[in-house]
């Protein structure tokens, strides 16, 4: 998920080869946006999951492949989210459910670009709607869509990353909620994440 104002796009400099274990932990400073709505500020933190690299695919890059059943994304809650400056109120939340974050990592330059598959879990009180399937490519250069634009940031000498993507986001089949949220319609995503080695 930059922080979750405008980030600009910065040139990482050259980073050493990793191990082939690589450990992600989702940090402070994500964010979310559906549709026309207002960015959501969302702490990810606590968050992350094991990744291996693969071999090389040319041009310098190496496939990086994290298993879904580890991966593990902190939900949108009053703990983790503001919106408009203020919490999410207590009985909403959003639940993340990996199902696949797979790519590549160009080693020179530590640009990532990975593809995110998940189902997002809307519950309001006890009321849980039908799953929201969410396919992003993330990546840490520049995404512009109909609605959104960001720009992600490379790995710099810390291990850390900003993941960005457009999504287009199908309706769920409940009419209140597609109509609520205006689905049919674009998401951005901004993951702020660490790379260490496992």
């Amino acid at each position: 998920m930059a922080a979750a104002g405008s980030s600009p796009c910065v040139r990482a400099e050259r980073v050493s080869a990793p191990p082939p274990a690589l450990q992600l932990a989702t940090l402070a400073g994500c964010g979310l946006a559906i549709g026309g709505y207002p960015r959501f500020h969302y702490d990810g933190r606590g968050g992350g999951g094991s990744g291996r690299l693969g071999p090389d695919v040319g041009d310098g890059r190496r496939t990086l492949r994290f298993d879904p059943s580890r991966l593990r994304i902190p939900p949108l809650n009053w703990r983790t989210t503001r919106f408009l400056g203020l919490p999410l109120p207590p009985g909403i939340a959003i639940a993340i459910e990996p199902r696949e974050l797979a790519g590549s990592l160009e080693l020179a330059s530590g640009a990532l670009e990975l593809h995110f598959r998940s189902r997002f879990h809307f519950r309001l009180g006890t009321y849980r709607a039908p799953a929201l399937l969410i396919d992003c490519p993330l990546r840490t250069g520049p995404v512009r869509g109909r609605r959104h634009q960001a720009c992600g940031e490379p790995l710099n000498d810390s291990g850390e990353a900003l993941l960005v993507g457009v999504a287009t986001v199908e309706p769920c089949g409940v009419a209140w909620l597609d109509r609520f949220l205006g689905l049919p319609d674009e998401a951005l995503a901004l993951l702020r994440c660490r790379f260490t080695p496992a």
